[in-house]
């Protein structure tokens, strides 16, 4: 039964830069060993100072993201202000915490990494499926092509780098997991989350046999 909820296989990276954070992700979603979709967005913009990418089931990770957008609005209606990285990253950490929770015959399970901005800074969090919260102040990578991903980042990852070498080194770490992971692939999307402003500067496919 596990094998036939769709799932997003997936290879997600975050990194910080001297100048934004970069968001990146494949586009392949699979159940079990069938490729079910080759376009998968997994690189969301949540609001007009964040955006996370995801991993793991797809419903739950749709369903999560609706809420977020949700709750990261009514924050911003109650409080007359715009709601601070560590207060969006609580919010979605306190869903991911009660959805796991929930009793359900369809145990669904969802990885994010939080990027946005606030009035003090740039910042990136991992939120895994329990719940649990850390701010990421280098790179962070997950899903199962994760592992490939890191061993780009580790050997090639520089402090202080700009955006522009973090998108290079995003799609790099992404792109060598897609020649290994058989759940990841169909291409590459990026976002860049600066002072100014969230920008998705890559959205490519990948024409493939995989």
């Amino acid at each position: 039964m596990e094998e036939k909820s769709l799932k997003t296989g997936t290879t997600t990276v975050g990194i910080v830069c001297k100048d934004g954070v970069v968001l990146a992700a494949d586009k392949r979603a699979t159940a079990g060993h069938m490729i079910v979709d080759k376009r998968a967005d997994k690189v969301h913009v949540i609001s007009d100072d964040f955006a996370v990418t995801i991993a793991g089931t797809v419903s739950d990770a749709q369903l999560t993201i609706k809420l977020i957008r949700a709750e990261l609005k009514l924050k911003e209606v109650r409080t007359y202000k715009r709601p601070s990285a560590k207060e969006a990253a609580n919010l979605l950490g306190g869903i991911l915490y009660s959805s796991l929770r929930r009793p359900s015959m369809f145990p669904g399970i969802a990885h994010f990494l939080l990027g946005g901005r606030d009035g003090q800074g740039l910042h990136l969090y991992d939120l895994f499926p329990d719940g649990s919260i850390t701010r990421i102040t280098d790179f962070i990578s997950s899903g199962s092509g994760s592992v490939f991903a890191y061993g780009v980042l580790e050997t090639q990852h520089k402090k202080d780098m700009s955006v522009e070498d973090g998108v290079a080194l995003a799609v790099k770490a992404v792109n060598t997991a897609l020649q290994r992971d058989s759940a990841s692939g169909n291409g590459i999307d990026v976002i860049v989350i600066t002072e100014k402003e969230i920008k998705r500067v890559m959205h490519k496919e990948l024409v493939c046999n995989l």
